[in-house]
């Protein structure tokens, strides 16, 4: 099944009504698509309170990609508000739990920093997220080009697939070490993540002495129809080697992506069963 959806359920306003509450707007996102990507759980591990409510706000068939903690993937340098990593991990787990139970947890997203580069000490770290998280399916998305060039490409890609990560594949600018090129390749049998970023090349990169609207401008970019196209056809080509595709639009800074990830809905032909009933305007 290929899975569409965007990243954040609050900023789309292309989708809700202009009086609906901000507390209701997961309710109503419910009724666009069928997965979300949950951000807040990279800034702050969330209160299993959060996580039972946004369970209980969507329809059964509904799927949450859940961004691993801050901590867990080195964004984190200092000021840490747990004592070890065994006890960070413990409590990330134990925020999913409400998404377990409900069978909408599709995976853990850990995103690595574009200092995370290819070496053996960070290979190594990845082997100890997998062990500490277990069974829970993680997908793996990374933000600098050395894992992905000439010399490391394959083994990169072996390497997830031996230690079971699901491959994060982005579509995202071209602008030197701190960005990664479209691997159309999948490592996990059932399940591959497709998060589009946008091709703000000139946003991308955090300039020097920026102010604190840098980040409202890096995902500043709407997919034409032939990119839309392109990824059509590799989508459906990913399909036929992972059996769960998802997508996630997050190129937002001009409130692109629910347009975005609409029309990709649309060039696809998929008609999702299950979604919430939609609100309807009185005028």
């Amino acid at each position: 099944m290929i899975y569409i959806g965007v990243t954040g359920w609050r900023d789309h306003h292309s989708l809700y009504q202009p009086h609906l509450k901000s507390k209701d707007k997961l309710g109503e996102y419910g009724s666009h698509f069928p997965i979300v990507e949950v951000d807040a759980s990279f800034y702050a591990v969330q209160p299993v309170r959060n996580t039972t409510k946004w369970v209980n706000e969507t329809p059964e068939m509904f799927r949450f990609v859940v961004k691993a903690y801050q901590g867990m993937t080195g964004h984190q340098r200092s000021n840490s508000p747990f004592d070890s990593k065994t006890e960070m991990f413990q409590a990330f787990k134990d925020s999913l739990v409400p998404f377990q139970e409900a069978n909408k947890l599709a995976m853990v997203l850990f995103q690595f920093p574009p200092w995370f580069d290819c070496r053996t000490e960070n290979v190594t770290y990845l082997r100890y997220c997998k062990q500490m998280m277990g069974d829970i399916p993680i997908a793996l998305e990374f933000r600098h080009q050395s894992w992905f060039s000439e010399a490391y490409r394959d083994s990169t890609l072996d390497f997830m697939k031996q230690e079971g990560w699901i491959h994060t594949i982005v579509d995202e600018p071209q602008a030197g070490d701190g960005s990664v090129p479209i691997v159309p390749v999948a490592t996990h049998p059932e399940m591959t993540l497709i998060r589009m970023h946008g091709r703000n090349v000139y946003g991308w990169v955090r300039p020097k002495n920026a102010d604190t609207n840098w980040r409202e401008v890096r995902y500043l970019y709407k997919y034409n129809e032939k990119e839309l196209l392109e990824w059509k056809e590799r989508v459906l080509k990913l399909a036929t080697s992972s059996e769960n595709i998802y997508v996630l639009f997050n190129n937002n800074s001009g409130g692109d992506a629910a347009v975005n990830a609409k029309q990709f809905h649309a060039m696809l032909g998929i008609d999702y069963e299950g979604l919430a009933p939609r609100q309807l305007g009185l005028f």
